[in-house]
């Protein structure tokens, strides 16, 4: 049983991903392997669509910095070594690559602060809807450290190399308005409407076909860490594949008998 991290499977197709250990969502080891866990079963028998939500008040202030201390023992205990190091990085890769994997469109509903660790499950999703109140960064650099979540990767790929350089050195935290300016959020929304408008959405993507949806994302993703030729090779393999599900036969035929956009697809 998952003490931090619950899954609601909606009756409108959306699995609602819900962050919650107070205070502030920090994403200690057990956290990070109850995300990880999640996103398996999510990965598995997937939804219509994903929304990852950290509560009202806060989407996730990043890492549990007491594990950076030797045996959790606090600041007199010394930071750990590089070995140990890594094995945080890499709990964040097993995890947040798990979220990444879902064959379906995940979108992140941030209220309040996505820091650090935070901001790096936020870039793991596809989608960002952002309060008007929320606030993106990666501050670890005002520890003297660097993002070991993905961020380094994750965002230069989001908002272009320049643009994650200056917000990586500096540590300075993005408001809404600048993280929609810049491709960070993709959605602005009042505080009170975050949970609404991620799962709206992701009730409409549900409704569509979300075999294709999760086809056309890993071609997407896998694409980008390809030379173009590789990735035009994958997307018409791809391109292949989707043509064995029902969805593509409902589609071309309503197409044919009634134009685009008229299909009702059943998600197989």
């Amino acid at each position: 049983m998952s003490e931090f991290v619950k899954v609601e499977r909606r009756d409108d197709g959306v699995a609602v991903l819900r962050l919650d250990r107070p205070k502030a969502n920090a994403l200690s080891a057990q956290v990070l392997a109850e995300i990880e866990a999640a996103a398996a079963q999510l990965h598995d028998d997937p939804p219509g669509a994903v929304v990852v939500w950290g509560g009202e008040r806060i989407f996730a202030a990043g890492a549990d910095i007491v594990e950076f201390t030797k045996g959790g023992g606090g600041a007199e205990a010394g930071v750990v070594d590089g070995p140990d190091a890594v094995a945080i990085a890499h709990n964040f890769r097993r995890a947040l690559d798990a979220v990444a994997a879902i064959p379906r469109a995940v979108i992140a509903a941030v209220n309040g602060y996505a820091l650090g660790g935070g901001c790096e499950l936020a870039l793991a999703c596809d989608f960002r809807v952002a309060a008007d109140n929320a606030r993106f960064g990666q501050p670890e650099i005002l520890l003297g450290i660097i993002p070991g979540g993905g961020g380094t990767q994750r965002l230069a790929r989001l908002v272009g190399a320049s643009r994650a350089k200056e917000i990586i050195l500096s540590g300075r935290q993005v408001d809404a308005e600048e993280a929609h300016r810049i491709g960070l959020a993709d959605r602005v929304v009042p505080a009170a409407s975050v949970l609404d408008e991620a799962v709206a959405w992701a009730a409409e993507l549900a409704k569509g076909p979300v075999v294709a949806h999760g086809l056309a994302k890993r071609a997407i993703d896998a694409g980008l860490d390809r030379p173009l030729s590789e990735g035009l090779e994958l997307e018409g393999q791809l391109f292949g594949d989707v043509f064995a599900t029902e969805d593509a036969a409902t589609g071309v035929r309503s197409f044919l008998e009634s134009g685009p956009g008229k299909a009702t697809f059943s998600g197989r």
